[in-house]
């Protein structure tokens, strides 16, 4: 009844402390309307609020169960507040065009991104780990997750909705830890679902990374080596074969258009938007 208790708590946390700030920062809009809003696929107009909303909320929720979840959580969310400010308009996607970037001597948004991120998973992943190749593994499934999450981001409430189905097996884990960071996640998620689903909102690089760090943190926190090589293996294969993954997502529900990541207009080969 407890753990229960926790969970439920955690998770409507996170739902209110989402709701809030996407609030504020609708009404506050620091930087200027332009700095939140986003043209989607479909050529629509979208602000980014609730990303930033729900990085914080669930750092918060988190951090009440795992301090080290929580931190992996906001670098995650800053990494790819980063990229949704700094890369607006670089058309560039995926971790072979960053790299090829940074080998040309040019620091791209989404390199600063995929650094940050892996770091920050390795960070936690050793603070909630004892053995050495079980933090390895910690890490990889934490910025792993991260990663997914924005793949699937590709249009309206793909990301959330796959946090709330991802996350729902994290919440019958027995460690407290687990279940609690899976219970924010899925609060934030679904918190930002109706607004999403509606074209009223978008989770950005900055809601996706985070989002997907808390699941990825909550898998860590419950499972043992087999787990954790199994979920890395996964990871690996998305991120691998992650252009597979996002046109996957963006063909379930048919061709309904939606918000998406960064786009300056209408969705066209080798563009980029606010959700691929």
């Amino acid at each position: 009844m407890a753990d229960r208790s926790r969970r439920t708590a955690s998770f409507g946390l996170a739902a209110a402390l989402t709701r809030a700030g996407t609030a504020v920062l609708r009404a506050g809009e620091p930087g200027g309307r332009d700095r939140w809003e986003r043209r989607n696929h479909a050529g629509r107009t979208v602000g980014w609020h609730a990303g930033p909303a729900a990085a914080l909320a669930v750092a918060a929720a988190a951090g009440r169960v795992r301090p080290a979840a929580a931190a992996a959580v906001l670098v995650a969310g800053a990494c790819g507040a980063y990229d949704d400010v700094a890369g607006a308009g670089d058309p560039r996607r995926g971790f072979r065009a960053h790299l090829g970037a940074l080998r040309d001597g040019e620091v791209t948004s989404g390199a600063v991104k995929l650094f940050g991120i892996s770091a920050a998973g390795l960070a936690a992943g050793a603070a909630l780990k004892e053995r050495a190749l079980d933090k390895v593994l910690a890490g990889v499934v934490i910025a792993g997750a991260a990663h997914c999450v924005n793949l699937v981001d590709v249009r309206p409430g793909r990301a959330a909705a796959a946090v709330l189905a991802l996350g729902a097996p994290g919440l019958v884990r027995r460690d407290p830890g687990a279940a609690g960071t899976a219970a924010a996640a899925m609060g934030a998620a679904a918190a930002v679902l109706p607004d999403d689903l509606g074209e009223r909102a978008m989770l950005g690089d900055t809601g996706a990374h985070a989002l997907g760090a808390a699941l990825g943190a909550a898998v860590v926190a419950g499972a043992g080596r087999a787990g954790l090589v199994a979920h890395a293996a996964a990871l690996v294969a998305a991120a691998v074969y992650g252009d597979r993954v996002s046109a996957a997502a963006r063909s379930l529900g048919g061709s309904r258009g939606g918000a998406g990541r960064r786009h300056p207009g209408p969705e066209t080969p080798g563009t980029v938007g606010v959700r691929r």
